[in-house]
């Protein structure tokens, strides 16, 4: 395989791309627009951690809309996800796996590698599609248990007042996702699983996310 095609875009996409993707390098300028966010303290750790990034001018944009794209990226910078064990007869594609997907994108290497993570998504993605809340958490939740070779665990359904709207594929992993404290219930007891997951609502999850895995190590091999 020509991987250094593939660490070639990567860089590219790391540098001139405004997305929600992890970047090492001296001299990080903290965000200078998540005061008074939730979470600001776990947003800013992400960063310091090169997980998530801003657009260079230290701005976040904690309420943007996550794209599909941006969620893929953070979850494979998140879980620091990579293809380096596998061996390919031909150069992988983006589009060989997701159709809608564009070869020369910045996001075709998180593609490509997100395609091998085990992560079921739908080949039809469209990576400018807007990420609900209920998308993002369930495949996060599916990824955290994989990466963390969790066990199943058996749960006490919380009684969520919007339950009515989760898509039946998403609702078992919304219960483990309360369970797990990646996020929490509004005021109202709903989760709002139709709304748009912003970039602070999402690097909040993933920090909590990590926080458990760190707390849950997987058990060792013998």
């Amino acid at each position: 395989m020509k991987r250094r095609s593939i660490i070639k875009r990567t860089i590219i996409a790391s540098v001139l791309m405004l997305v929600l993707a992890g970047q090492c390098f001296a001299g990080i300028v903290p965000f200078s627009d998540i005061n008074g966010i939730a979470g600001k303290d776990k947003i800013i750790s992400l960063q310091e951690q090169g997980i998530v990034k801003g657009n260079g001018s230290g701005l976040f944009a904690p309420n943007a809309p996550v794209t599909a794209a941006q969620g893929i990226q953070l979850l494979v910078n998140a879980f620091d996800l990579n293809i380096d064990n596998i061996r390919f007869i031909k150069e992988p594609k983006a589009s060989d796996y997701f159709k809608n997907a564009k070869d020369s994108a910045w996001y075709a290497d998180a593609f490509i590698i997100i395609s091998f993570s085990g992560l079921e998504l739908p080949a039809d993605l469209d990576p400018n599609a807007k990420w609900t809340r209920e998308e993002f958490t369930h495949y996060l939740v599916k990824l955290m248990e994989d990466r963390g070779n969790l066990p199943m665990i058996n749960l006490k359904l919380v009684d969520i007042s919007d339950g009515g709207q989760l898509d039946v594929l998403y609702s078992g992993s919304i219960q483990r996702a309360l369970l797990y404290k990646l996020t929490e219930l509004d005021a109202d007891g709903g989760f709002r699983p139709k709304e748009a997951v912003t970039r602070a609502d999402a690097a909040v999850q993933v920090y909590q996310a990590l926080e458990y895995l760190k707390a849950h190590p997987a058990p060792q091999v013998q």
